[in-house]
């Protein structure tokens, strides 16, 4: 079987979102530097013709992949801080009490977090071959460096590269999807549905920023939640330890549900991580929400 290779252009850095956001106060400094030199990159190659990923990051981003406290976002790269947003001055801090078993499934989950992705592990290794498999069973992977990872949409031929910028548990999310809901990833794997923008956004570095903002937005890192949403998904999680696993899956479909709606570019990428976030928190924010398949956007999974 032979799998059409989709070329992309890389979705700018964080930095030369700014002329679009100048006005979201929310944006860290180092996110709103280089907007000339990135535009100056970026015509440059377009003028040529050339259509490739950026792979050279500016800054380095830690090992330890604590996505907030350690990935640095540099020059030209994409992944774990595109979306960067404070407490909003409406929010209202909940103080809730887990239960016991609340208080063991969130550590687990936790503890998942902390787990950087290590090239050298054999275990990780496999976990990113089965990806590949997953995602383009008919075809050979010729090597753990290779240009062919492209084609899932890494800014380079070294995906492993990329996973600094979430962990472990980014590459979790993406395999998960691709077993538990393999239709569902497929069609975004492939941009199988919907009237497409010239340029779509890079499916796996995409699902890292998918990853970063479950996580932020559940304020993972806490000892326990303090958001309505955050409150809702711990209830969620006692009922069903794969949870954050599924809602994952459940949020790549409302960003590219939302990507169509918008019919958006790559320079709108950050604009519909935001919106896709809002939305989930209202549904998080349901009285009724017991279960993660009580969610309004969960037969998405099923479309």
């Amino acid at each position: 079987m032979r799998f059409s290779r989709r070329r992309h252009r890389c979705i700018p850095s964080c930095s030369s979102l700014h002329r679009v956001y100048s006005g979201n106060q929310s944006n860290p400094p180092h996110l709103l530097s280089n907007v000339d030199e990135d535009e100056v990159y970026w015509t440059g190659k377009s003028k040529h013709g050339e259509q490739a990923w950026a792979h050279n990051f500016t800054h380095v981003i830690s090992q330890s992949a604590q996505c907030f406290t350690n990935a640095m976002v540099g020059s030209r790269s994409w992944i774990g801080g595109l979306l960067y947003r404070t407490k909003r001055h409406g929010d209202k801090i909940l103080d809730y009490s887990l239960s016991p078993l609340q208080e063991q499934r969130l550590q687990r989950l936790q503890e998942r977090l902390q787990v950087p992705f290590d090239e050298t592990r054999p275990d990780h290794q496999e976990a990113l071959k089965a990806l590949w498999h997953a995602a383009f069973p008919d075809t050979d992977l010729r090597g753990m460096i290779s240009d062919q990872w492209k084609d899932m949409g890494w800014q380079g031929p070294n995906p492993s590269t990329d996973f600094r910028g979430c962990g472990y548990i980014s590459l979790e999310n993406l395999l998960f999807f691709a077993r538990t809901y393999p239709a569902s990833f497929q069609r975004l794997l492939f941009k199988l549905e919907g009237k497409r923008a010239t340029w779509e956004y890079p499916f796996a570095v995409a699902g890292i920023n998918v990853s970063f903002m479950l996580i932020q937005m559940l304020d993972l890192y806490s000892a326990k939640p303090k958001s309505l949403p955050g409150v809702n998904f711990i209830k969620v999680l006692s009922e069903d330890e794969a949870a954050f696993d599924v809602l994952y899956c459940i949020a790549f479909e409302m960003m590219d549900a939302q990507w169509l709606a918008m019919r958006a570019s790559y320079m709108q990428f950050n604009e519909v991580l935001q919106v896709t976030r809002t939305q989930l928190e209202r549904e998080l924010s349901l009285e009724d929400i017991h279960r993660i398949q009580d969610l309004p956007a969960y037969n998405l999974l099923y479309q």
